[in-house]
């Protein structure tokens, strides 16, 4: 499957699963309030599938699938018999419209929770925080060096490179200095602090880690495997051999050997290779191939397998998955409240926002991730979503949820004239808002 139909494929999936929980949320509760549902839709615009169940609700699939919806008997869309009267929403009390609305994004946290657990149960593969940064970089000039390993970011303790980056992300929308705590190759901690007030206000999160310069630290100079009948092993090269310098040029790393292999094999193919075995230098001269393995490109190959990443993948028990569940989900809320904040306050770039098209690719990505991945996505996203409902502007459902309350201080329903202005200020922010976003995407895609 190609990127493109990958992203519109996982796009669609995610929003049908999503879009169908937070709206059978508002139908479950709507049902045991004693309220009539007319229509279960999911999609906008004409319907494609669609039946009656016995309960006498209409259930359909739309042709536009951006979201869904769920109408129920309304005394407001017209007149309603009289024999159905007690099933009318607007006829209950104002705390079981209360209950109705808040249902859907409810139901979006339940299922964040549960997406949550069951990617700890399953095991999030991952790789341990082993960094190093790019030259003359924020994270260089703080002090990281080759093989530190991140131990803590802000006080709080991480295990893998995901968790080390999601911290770095969410800090840095604040352009705050940010305390880390790393253990060198030597073995030592300390204590170490990324200027990121030093950070041009106004851009991305994606263009801020590129002038940190935090990056994994690249497999080490080691040959873990030597392919038989391979120049290397021709040469004499062993598994497990320190490949220290390439033409008499060192090598810090095995991304550094490669390159080194290539930029010399491409003058001569004979090249003077020292290695370390045992804890002596043994020099063999190593005539590279131009070829394709195993699929790959053609290139200068010596026949030598790369170390794998330090794998730090993350897996617990029901009871500890549950726990981290509810903590990483709360972690999350605070992080978008605070995210959200700083939008408003400035602090923050309206550049972060993503619509459509960057959660498109996302959910292609983390979808051929593994399934760990992808529950954590959807996660993500349904979080997302309940907050973004919750958000009090008219048309969502935290406007619904602003004029109940408002309702309860003056002891009567808004009137219809202002919830009719309420709306067009709503979609005149939504659209405003989806707008930014679509015009994000397509900026970060000119650019990438």
């Amino acid at each position: 499957m190609t990127p493109f139909f990958g992203s519109v494929f996982w796009l669609l999936v995610t929003l049908g699963v999503l879009v169908t929980f937070h709206e059978f949320g508002h139908y479950w509760v709507a049902r045991r309030c004693g309220v009539k549902v007319l229509r279960f839709s999911i999609g906008f615009g004409t319907a494609i599938w669609k039946r009656v169940g016995r309960d006498g609700t209409e259930y359909q699939i739309a042709a536009i699938p951006l979201g869904g919806y769920v109408k129920m008997l309304d005394a407001r869309e017209g007149e309603v018999d009289p024999a159905l009267r007690d099933q009318e929403f607007t006829g209950k009390s104002v705390w079981k419209r209360i209950a109705i609305v808040a249902a859907g994004p409810g139901f979006n946290l339940i299922f964040t929770l549960a997406a949550f657990w069951l990617m700890f149960m399953l095991g999030r593969p991952d790789v341990a925080p082993v960094v190093t940064a790019t030259p003359q970089s924020i994270a260089a000039k703080a002090g990281i060096q080759p093989g530190d390993r991140i131990l803590s970011i802000d006080g709080r303790a991480v295990t893998t490179w995901t968790d080390s980056m999601d911290a770095v992300a969410n800090a840095l929308l604040g352009r705050s200095p940010l305390p880390l705590t790393v253990r060198g190759s030597d073995g030592h901690s300390r204590q170490l602090t990324l200027p990121l007030n030093e950070l041009p206000p106004g851009q991305d999160v994606g263009q801020y880690l590129d002038k940190l310069g935090l990056q994994l630290a690249p497999p080490p100079a080691i040959a873990a495997t030597v392919m038989a009948g391979q120049p290397a092993a021709l040469a004499g090269m062993q598994g497990g051999d320190r490949i220290v310098s390439v033409n008499g040029k060192p090598v810090s790393d095995f991304l550094a050997f490669g390159k080194q292999v290539q930029a010399d094999a491409s003058k001569s193919p004979q090249l003077a290779v020292i290695v370390e075995r045992a804890g002596q230098p043994l020099p063999l001269n190593i005539t590279a191939r131009w070829e394709s393995l195993e699929g790959q490109p053609q290139k200068w190959v010596m026949g030598i397998g790369a170390p794998s990443i330090e794998p730090a993948t993350v897996h617990y028990g029901p009871i500890k998955a549950l726990g981290a569940s509810f903590s990483t989900t709360w972690r999350n809320t605070t992080q978008t409240f605070s995210m959200l904040g700083k939008m408003l306050t400035g602090q923050a770039s309206t550049r972060n926002l993503s619509g459509v098209i960057g959660i498109a690719e996302v959910a292609n990505a983390s979808a051929n991730m593994g399934l760990p991945w992808f529950l954590q996505f959807l996660a993500l996203v349904s979080l997302s979503l309940a907050i973004l409902n919750l958000l009090p502007i008219p048309v969502l459902d935290g406007g619904h949820l602003l004029y109940y309350v408002v309702e309860l201080i003056k002891g009567s329903p808004v009137s219809e004239q202002t919830m009719i202005v309420g709306q067009y200020i709503g979609l005149a922010l939504l659209f405003t808002l989806m707008g930014l976003a679509f015009y994000n995407d397509i900026h970060r895609m000119l650019l990438s």
